[in-house]
C-alpha cells in the first residue's frame, strides 16, 4: 500500500512537472497560433541558465533569474525571427523553431559539454518530506521527515523527497498566477481580446506585435521555470530536451491545443499512467483476463501479452493520444480549430 501512494504522488508530481512545461506551449498556441517546436528547448535552457546562476549568486536568486533570463531570449526570437515568417503560415513558423531546437542544443553542447552537469538541490530541498511506514502491526502511518532507522527496521519504509513537494507547490502556484493574470488582470483582457480581435485592441491603443512578443516570451519563461525544477529533481544534460519534447504535445494533444485547463487535466492523465502501471505486477493477459477475456500469456500468435504493465508504461501516453485524435480531435477541453 505505501509503495502505490507513493507511485501516485510520483505520478501526480510528474504531471505537474508536464503541467508547467505545457501551460508555456499552451499559452503560446492559444494567443498567437504558434505551435513552438523549441519550447522543450527552453525548458533545457531553463535548467542550464539556473546551474550557471547558482555558482554565482545561490539556487533562490537563480529560481528568479534563470525563467527571467530565458523569457528574454524567447522574446528576441519572436522580435527578430518568429515575427517575420509569422504572416507566411504555420508551416514557417515549424520549420524555424524547429531549427531554432538544433541551434540551441549544439549551443549547449558548445558551452556545458556532452555530459551531464553537477545540478543538485539547495539544502533546504534535500531530504524527505515525509515517509510512509507499512508495519505488520499497525498498518500504513505518515512521519514527517525520514522516519527513524529503528522503525523502518521492523516495517516497509517509502520516502517522498522534499525536491517533489516542492516542484507540485510551485506548478500549483503557477496555475493560481495564470488564472489571475489572464481573467482577474488589465494585461490578461488585452491579450485574449488580443486573439480574437487584434485589429479593435490596435485601434483602442494597445501595441499588438509587443503583445503576442510579451506571450511568446512568458510562455518561454514558464518553460525555464519548469527547467529549473526539473534540472534540479532529476537530471540537468543535453539530452533532457528530447526526454520530454515528444511528451508534452502529448499532453496538449490529450488535453486540446488552446486550453490551460486541458493542459492541466491532461498532464495529471499523463503522469498517472506513466507511474501507476509501474505498481501493478501483471502481464497484459491477466489483465484482460480479468476484463473477461480468455487469454493467456501463452496464447499462440500473441507474444505480446508477454508483457508486463511496467514494461509498456512507456507507451501507454501515446495509446490515450491515439484514442483521443480518434474519438475527440479536439482533445478533452480544446478550445481551437487550427
Amino acid at each position: 500500500m505505501d509503495q502505490i501512494l507513493i507511485n501516485l504522488l510520483n505520478g501526480l508530481s510528474s504531471g505537474l512537472l508536464l503541467f508547467m512545461l505545457s501551460s508555456g506551449l499552451t499559452l503560446i498556441f492559444s494567443m498567437m497560433g504558434v505551435l513552438n517546436f523549441a519550447h522543450a528547448s527552453f525548458y533545457m535552457l531553463g535548467a542550464y541558465f539556473a546551474y550557471s546562476f547558482t555558482g554565482l549568486v545561490g539556487f533562490w536568486p537563480a529560481l528568479l533569474l534563470a525563467p527571467l533570463f530565458v523569457g528574454l531570449a524567447g522574446a528576441l526570437f519572436e522580435r527578430l525571427a518568429l515575427r517575420r515568417v509569422h504572416k507566411f503560415g504555420h508551416v514557417p513558423e515549424l520549420l524555424i523553431t524547429f531549427g531554432l531546437s538544433y541551434v540551441i542544443l549544439e549551443l549547449v553542447q558548445l558551452v556545458f559539454g556532452l555530459t551531464a552537469v553537477p545540478f543538485t538541490p539547495p539544502a533546504a530541498l534535500q531530504g524527505s518530506a515525509f515517509t510512509f511506514v507499512q508495519s505488520p502491526s499497525s498498518g500504513l502511518s505518515l512521519v514527517f521527515g525520514s522516519a527513524p532507522a529503528e522503525m523502518c527496521a521492523a516495517a516497509s519504509c517509502s520516502k517522498f523527497p522534499l525536491t517533489r513537494v516542492f516542484m507540485m507547490g510551485v506548478a500549483l502556484l503557477m496555475l493560481l498566477a495564470l488564472w489571475l493574470l489572464l481573467t482577474r488582470t488589465r494585461i490578461g483582457l488585452v491579450i485574449q481580446a488580443a486573439l480574437t480581435h487584434p485589429e479593435m485592441v490596435e485601434a483602442l491603443g494597445h501595441n499588438v506585435p509587443a503583445v503576442f512578443m510579451l506571450v511568446f516570451g512568458s510562455g518561454c519563461a514558464l518553460a525555464g521555470l519548469a527547467g529549473v525544477i526539473g534540472g534540479m529533481t532529476f537530471v540537468t544534460e543535453p539530452t533532457m530536451a528530447v526526454l520530454v519534447g515528444s511528451i508534452i504535445f502529448v499532453v496538449v494533444v490529450v488535453g486540446g491545443f488552446g486550453s490551460l485547463l486541458g493542459a492541466f487535466v491532461g498532464s495529471l492523465l499523463i503522469g498517472l499512467l506513466q507511474t501507476l502501471p509501474l505498481t501493478v505486477d501483471g502481464s497484459l493477459a491477466s489483465l484482460l483476463g480479468h476484463m473477461g477475456a480468455t487469454v493467456t500469456p501463452d496464447t499462440p500468435g500473441y507474444p505480446i501479452l508477454r508483457l508486463t504493465l511496467a514494461q509498456v508504461a512507456p507507451i501507454l501516453p501515446y495509446l490515450l493520444m491515439v484514442l483521443i485524435l480518434i474519438f475527440r480531435p479536439k482533445g478533452l477541453f480544446g478550445t481551437r480549430e487550427d
